[in-house]
Order: C-alpha cells, then structure tokens, then sequence
C-alpha cells in the first residue's frame, strides 16, 4: 500500500475547502451561502446516483412500476425534483425556490426561511437518459430583499443580480461547474471518496472557437441572422476553414463543451417559438452569468443575455452564447438587419 500516495490524496482542495476558503475572504459572512451550497452539493450528489442506476432500474423492471409497499417508483426528473426541493427547504437559508418541474414557486415555511432564493432546472436534457447521453442540474442563486416577506419578484429580476450559478453535469464522469461571480471552477466527484474535487481552476473560454451547435432541424424557421451566421460557420467567406458542427440536444453537454473548448451555442428564436425555447430564469440565465465570468458573452438576439427582466418565472427566451468573438459576430449581423 503506499501510504505516501494516499497521504497526498488527503491534501485535495474539495468544493466544501474551497467555499470556506472564499467565505473567509468575507469577515462579515456568517456561513449561510457555505451551508447552502453544501446543501445543493448533496442533492446532486443524489441525483448522480439516482441517474447512474436508472439503466439498470429499467432494466430490471423497477421504474415506473409499483414497488413492494405499494408506492409507485419515481420517474427520474420527478425524483430529482424532489430530492432538490427537500434539500434546499432543509438546508435552512432559502426563502423561495423555482423549478422547471412545478408550475408555480414554492415558498418555504417561514420557520426555516434564509436570505436565498434558488432556481434550478432538477435534470436538464432528461428525455436523452434512456441512450446514456450527460444531462445535468443547472441553478442559480439570488438574495431575497427581506427574509420575513419573501416576494416572486425577488426572483424576477435580471440576471445580473445572481450571487452564484453553476451546473452539475452527469456524464463520463459527474462534474459541477460553479461561479460566485469571481471566475469559474470545474469539480469532479470522486466517487471513492465521496467529495467533489478541484479539477478545472479558474475555466477560460478561448476568445474563438472552431465549434458551433445548434439544432439545424429548425433551420427553414430560422430568421435572416441566424441563417446567415451559420451560413458563414459552413462556408466561410473569409478563407478560414469552416467550423465543426456538435450538437448534442442537452444544453448541459453542449453549454459544458462550449466552455472548454470554446465556439458558440445557439437556441434561437423560430417561427415555430418566437420566444425560444430555453427558459430565462433556470437555463439562460445561470449559464450566461457563467459563460461571461469565463470570458465569453451571452447574447438574446436583441441584447445582453443578463439584462432581461423576466415577467414570469417560465418565461423563453433566444439564446446565442460562446467566445467572445464567436458571439460578436452574430451581434453584428443582428445589428445589420436592425439597421436595414
């Protein structure tokens, strides 16, 4: 056994060092958001788990059937809802929370309220678990103005008032992403020792990519810009060779990609979703306040991603997002049209 080894293995900067390393840059802190974030660890933890074993589940005819005690097995995306829903409520500092799964907000007992509101998608990309593609949980976190009379518009302001996104991406291996508004970090859970680790400091998006994703599906929807940035991807007039095209359909995956190696992600708006497809609060938003702390921009098709107000907490919205010059060339063909 070799003890030197695994004495280095112990001196590991895990997420749960590494927020309290940050939280005492901030005297003043009193350790609510470490809490919270461990909280939102644990659930994804959970929810690794659960995702890992749904193959087999199926497989040996669990999912969606009634188990010994008579109660109906959770499909994968209901159970992740819940999961997360009773770690935050548990976790005593959040006042309202937001997920893709529930129509409306659920505001927290006022017994165990904090100065939190968290949205999160619980599994993005669920309907690709049964073909084993990554899917992910993505969330943000924002402050409520007063903890003993949480309010919806707390949460329906724009993004620029997050405090902390990331996203928790269950792949090859299981990853969160996360940013508290001073860079990115990437950590991988090591699934001997149970702990998230620090595997990716300080994640750079190159300024341009050689990569673009999009659902080229939709294209004869697309409106003028849109055709013609991809037009240009495919056929450059410039002499450079054309891009590659990835798409893999779960914006974790693609959004996780666009990151490392940088190009551009594209949802646009279409005749058949005017409003695009992704949602503002839970899918938009906390990927774009990630993609510019890594120095990328994050762009509607009218204007900064993070600057919309959104006036419902499933609103739509386009979404171009990437290199920072990627995602000024699109800018510039939407500024054309709109000077037409």
């Amino acid at each position: 056994m070799d003890h030197a080894a695994d004495a280095n293995r112990t001196d590991l900067m895990t997420i749960t060092r590494y927020v309290l390393n940050e939280q005492s840059k901030h005297p003043e802190s009193r350790g609510d958001f470490t809490i919270l974030l461990n909280h939102i660890v644990l659930g994804c933890k959970f929810v690794c788990s659960a995702v890992n074993k749904a193959g087999l589940a199926k497989l040996i005819g669990l999912t969606g059937e009634t188990n010994v005690q008579g109660e109906e097995q959770k499909k994968l995306d209901v159970l992740s809802n819940e999961v997360l829903i009773k770690a935050l409520i548990s976790s005593g500092r959040t006042s309202i929370l937001v997920s893709e799964e529930d129509d409306e907000a659920t505001f927290v007992d006022p017994a165990l309220r904090g100065k939190y509101c968290v949205v999160f998608d619980p599994l993005d990309g669920s309907s690709n678990i049964d073909c084993g593609v990554s899917i992910g949980t993505i969330f943000g976190i924002y402050t409520v103005k007063d903890v003993k009379e949480p309010k919806i518009e707390d949460v329906l302001c724009p993004g620029t008032s997050m405090v902390a996104a990331g996203y928790c991406m269950y792949g090859s291996s299981c990853m969160l992403v996360l940013s508290t508004g001073s860079g990115v970090n990437g950590f991988t859970l090591d699934p001997s020792l149970g702990e998230f680790i620090l595997t990716h400091p300080n994640i750079k998006t190159p300024k341009k990519g050689k990569i673009y994703s999009v659902n080229e599906g939709n294209a004869k929807n697309w409106d003028g810009p849109t055709a013609k940035y991809v037009e240009n991807c495919k056929f450059p007039k410039d002499g450079s060779p054309p891009k590659s095209l990835r798409y893999v359909g779960s914006m974790v995956a693609d959004v996780h990609r666009t990151f490392l190696y940088g190009g551009i992600f594209l949802y646009p708006a279409d005749r058949k979703s005017p409003n695009g497809k992704l949602r503002v609060l839970y899918e938009v938003f906390p990927m774009s306040f990630l993609m510019e702390e890594a120095g990328g921009q994050a762009f509607t098709g009218k204007q900064r991603a993070l600057d919309l107000v959104p006036k419902e907490i499933h609103e739509r919205s386009p979404i171009f997002l990437g290199s920072y010059d990627d995602v000024e060339e699109i800018k510039a063909l939407y500024a054309a049209e709109a000077n037409q």
